[in-house]
């Protein structure tokens, strides 16, 4: 039999049919086939046991499928394959064993049978007839019944094996035991089929009651796989040990006068045998005295941030149930702010940078309407590649000479409040420097400049990367009383450049002069002379 735990009397129902076996080998009276019959019908009441066993379990299926369709439908589902599949084997071999009796007994109407019902202690005759439960099962070409019996419980052991999905090993193996169909040694040491060793010549009610232990069998794997499938329901479901209260502002605990305060309450659950693991990134987050994870970041800038993870918590199956959460903040500027009006300055052609915020409304409620100019959201380089600062918005001025304003309007509560003007003076690109050499004045070694590529403008002191491209320059310096001059339209050196260059001695000046320059805002400016010593 399979997994499940046996009954005293079910143990020696099993010892009964071991001994009685190997009594009919030996050719015993026909006192121990006649004990057979009592074998029979200790198998018989156990099959009836495992059937009533097994409409309790699928009833309660039918309930936890009622009243959670989510969590146990599925496997309400996978119980009725079980059902539809031990049917179909035991009213199988349930066939064989009344075709065997109605033909030992050649009679159609024998009281043996009623309806799909044996009742072995009503054979009357033939009961040790050894030739028709052969010529059934076994066949003259052993093409009999038994093939198609063997075929039938490798597919049934398979399926119920595959059902277990490998999470109970134990009941596995007592499958392949209990509804093996191996070929094995007979008597005489020889390999023999497994049709053959279990029917042929064995008389008609040995035949039966191995074919009701099979039954039994049958049953047996259908009680343990649906005891498993069972399991299942509740197996990943968490078990709570304590209910919190939590209260969470829906927008901010801060609120203005005449503004309303909104809050979300509901019940935490909780288990304290069990906590979680809590990562944000690579980090793992300590966890407090009741389980819960404790975030804590410095704010180092200004603006909305974004952060989330993964919760990690062991289910009751031993299974890992992950649990992504994502979360954001508002970090805004310190209460008190001082505001150089004098320095409210945008430069023109290039995004300027602004931060807006309204006391106690979140940012995502606060709008702006620029004069004179346009707005995106932008990230601002700082001279040197790092992030200036990342604002609410970055306004673009239209015109020099005239004030951007940017108006800003706050939703609070439901209706739209417009605030007074904010006003930008309005200021062009500052000129870059031209470099050669990274110099624009003193001096050079005459090896520096031989090897230097080209001129460029630079930005120093600037809060903004502003990026200028040379478009034209010429260099010129004198040599034994003649003017050396060769003009280019690009920021490199040309190769008459270059040869020019190597005419340079120690002592002399080196000119770069006609230097013009285009910036983001797209005009070409004329850049300050460079004028370097050769040394």
């Amino acid at each position: 039999m399979a997994h499940e735990k046996l009954s005293p009397r079910q143990k020696m129902i099993g010892m009964m049919y071991l001994v009685l076996t190997a009594m009919l080998a030996l050719n015993v009276s026909k006192e121990a086939v006649e004990a057979f019959r009592k074998v029979d019908n200790g198998l018989t009441q156990t099959i009836k046991n495992y059937s009533l066993k097994n409409d309790v379990i699928y009833r309660e299926f039918d309930r936890a499928a009622a009243e959670n369709p989510t969590k146990a439908g599925k496997y309400k589902t996978a119980a009725y394959q079980v059902k539809e599949r031990a049917d179909e084997a035991y009213n199988f071999i349930q066939g064989l064993k009344i075709e065997i009796i109605k033909k030992t007994e050649k009679d159609p109407e024998t009281p043996a049978v009623k309806g799909n019902e044996v009742i072995i202690d009503k054979v009357e005759k033939h009961i040790d007839d050894t030739n028709v439960p052969s010529e059934i099962l076994i066949g003259a070409n052993e093409n009999g019944k038994a093939n198609d019996l063997k075929a039938l419980l490798a597919e049934y052991r398979q399926f119920l094996i595959t059902t277990l999905d490998g999470k109970n090993p134990t009941a596995e193996e007592a499958l392949k035991k209990s509804l093996s169909t191996d070929d094995g040694i007979n008597k005489d040491g020889e390999k023999e089929r497994w049709e053959n060793l279990n029917f042929q010549t064995l008389p008609m009610v040995a035949v039966i009651c191995i074919l009701s232990e099979y039954q039994v069998n049958v049953r047996n794997g259908e009680t343990e796989v649906l005891n498993y499938l069972y399991s299942q329901i509740d197996a990943s479901s968490f078990k709570f040990t304590k209910l919190d209260p939590i209260v969470i502002p829906t927008t901010s605990n801060y609120v203005t006068l005449g503004s309303d305060f909104e809050a979300r309450v509901f019940i935490s659950a909780t288990d304290s045998t069990s906590f979680p693991v809590i990562t944000v990134g690579d980090t793992k987050l300590p966890l407090d005295e009741s389980g819960k994870g404790i975030y804590k970041v410095r704010a180092t800038s200004t603006g909305p941030k974004k952060w989330g993870g993964i919760i990690a918590l062991k289910a009751p199956d031993g299974s890992t149930k992950n649990y992504s959460f994502e979360n954001s903040y508002f970090v805004g500027e310190p209460n008190v702010i001082v505001s150089p009006t004098a320095m409210n300055v945008m430069y023109m052609g290039i995004p300027n940078p602004i931060d807006v915020s309204v006391p106690g409304i979140s940012p995502d409620k606060i709008h702006i309407k620029v004069v004179n100019g346009t707005f995106s959201t932008e990230r601002v380089k700082k001279s040197g590649g790092k992030d200036y600062f990342k604002g609410s918005w970055a306004v673009k001025p239209n015109a020099v000479g005239q004030d951007v304003q940017v108006i800003v309007t706050a939703d609070i509560n439901g209706k739209p409040t417009q605030y007074a003007p904010y006003p930008f003076r309005v200021k062009s690109i500052p000129t870059p420097v031209a470099v050669f050499g990274g110099k624009s004045t003193g001096s050079i070694s005459r090896a520096d400049a031989l090897v230097q590529q080209g001129v460029f403008a630079i930005m120093p002191d600037f809060d903004f990367e502003l990026n200028y491209t040379v478009t034209a320059f010429t260099i010129f310096y004198t040599n034994q009383g003649m003017d050396i001059e060769e003009p280019c339209s690009s920021s490199n050196l040309t190769p008459k450049q270059k040869q020019a260059l190597n005419g340079l001695t120690r002592g002399k000046n080196l000119m770069i002069k006609d230097i013009k320059a285009v910036g983001p805002d797209g005009k070409i400016r004329d850049l300050n002379a460079i004028i370097l010593k050769i040394n």
